[in-house]
């Protein structure tokens, strides 16, 4: 019996490191068809891929096509080739004739140079930040020179192609400062006075307030929920690995007690039936239980003190 129970355990350890062979093939499988994938890069039409490694741009591809990278040690991002629209803040600016004035005005733009781009502006929102600052300080000094009626009157207006010089001064500006975009057009929207100067400023400054104190709550409220998050998950791995090693740790002690008593009923047969019986007894008897045995049963020997 004892024989035939290690040749059980035998078989079931050489089953478990077939399956342990196997499922390490599989991963291995799997990791290199991950680090596969994640070597290409597929560069569409209209966009630049941009290749950094550790931070640092490496190369740009600028045709569409198949490219591939250094898995894990490259990374990529996208730059769009196409035109662009940036809606330029509308702002308050002052006339010749002393004149308040509502601007809003947009701008059709392009990257025209990735590299430049990003070594000078580092993304799109801070060239187009930069872009936003040089058309409202050329809008401002040009419209400084005119009167509010020459702004506002197309058919008096002297404005003539306003909209070209100030487009045509703005890209020098980006060219001087090797911004690596260009403006193809700038318009201006809307050009009107503030209904009410005052009031207008008063409930802006009411609005700013507001939107402040709800950025720092929303502020608040994010870092509470990152913080929460944090420590549950903290919390669920601490817990997860504790009952991981208590179960390991159950696990390996019945495993050792299953060895000591196969050990030790092995070297005794006699004793480990005599040791069953009195098991059992355990889980049939009790201070209720009757038991109808033939006075021969084997199993009433110990009970009658028949045993020998």
């Amino acid at each position: 019996m004892s024989e035939e129970i290690f040749n059980e355990n035998e078989k079931q350890k050489k089953d478990l490191r077939k399956y342990v062979r196997a499922g390490v093939t599989l991963l291995v499988i799997i990791g290199i068809l991950l680090i596969g994938i994640n070597s290409i890069v597929i560069a569409k039409e209209g966009e630049y891929k941009v290749v950094r490694q550790f931070g640092d741009v490496v190369k740009i591809h600028e045709e569409p096509g198949l490219k591939f990278k250094i898995p894990l040690v490259q990374e990529v991002s996208t730059l769009s080739k196409k035109k662009m629209v940036y809606d330029v803040d509308e702002k308050e600016i002052t006339t010749l004739d002393k004149k308040r004035m509502i601007i809003d005005n947009y701008a059709i733009w392009s990257i025209t140079d990735p590299e430049d781009m990003i070594a000078n502006a580092r993304t799109e929102m801070n060239a187009e930040a930069r872009m936003g600052e040089f058309i409202f300080s050329i809008v401002r000094s040009e419209l400084g020179k005119m009167n509010f009626s020459e702004i506002i009157n197309e058919e008096e207006s002297s404005r003539g192609v306003l909209n070209e010089e100030i487009t045509a001064k703005v890209n020098e500006y980006l060219q001087r400062d090797n911004y690596g975009i260009v403006v193809d057009d700038v318009r201006i929207k809307r050009s009107d006075l503030p209904e009410a100067n005052e009031e207008a400023v008063f409930n802006q400054m009411i609005t700013d307030r507001e939107k402040i104190a709800q950025q720092y709550l929303s502020e608040g409220e994010a870092d509470k929920s990152r913080i929460r998050a944090e420590v549950d998950r903290e919390v669920q791995e601490m817990l997860s690995t504790a009952r991981a090693n208590a179960e390991k740790i159950r696990a390996e002690g019945e495993q050792e007690a299953a060895q000591i008593y196969n050990n030790a009923f092995s070297q005794d047969p006699e004793f480990y039936q005599l040791y069953r019986t009195l098991e059992s007894y355990k889980k049939t008897i009790d201070g209720e239980t009757t038991i109808i045995l033939p006075q021969d049963s084997p199993y009433a020997e110990l009970l009658l003190g028949y045993f020998e």
